[in-house]
């Protein structure tokens, strides 16, 4: 009886062994296939040569009304926001939307 109960032991382990590493093994080829939508990577094309993107404005600089500022680093008019979030919002899946600064 105990060699039995050995043997269902040792071949549920292996089961659950050789199952994991199926996983394991489809989800690795599945990430080749298929790949991420977009490198890990938020800023692609903005002042790459610097080791730190940096932009700053004086209070006193902004236009009466509102300043909108990109947050997805996709804006042509960087560090201004052109609205290609929305593109980008929906290649990716993400949800990100400018800086908006209201001036009085």
């Amino acid at each position: 009886s105990s060699g039995i109960n050995a043997e269902y032991g040792a071949s549920t382990a292996g089961l659950c062994l050789a199952s994991a590493l199926f996983g394991a093994a489809l989800g690795y080829f599945y990430s080749i296939k298929c790949g991420a939508k977009q490198s890990s990577r938020c800023n692609t094309t903005i002042k790459m040569d610097c080791p730190k993107v940096v932009d700053s404005a004086d209070i006193e600089d902004l236009a009466k009304g509102k300043t909108v500022y990109c947050r997805c680093w996709q804006s042509k008019k960087f560090p201004y926001c052109d609205g290609s979030h929305n593109a980008y919002n929906v290649k990716t899946g993400d949800n990100l939307g400018p800086l908006v600064i209201n001036k009085e």
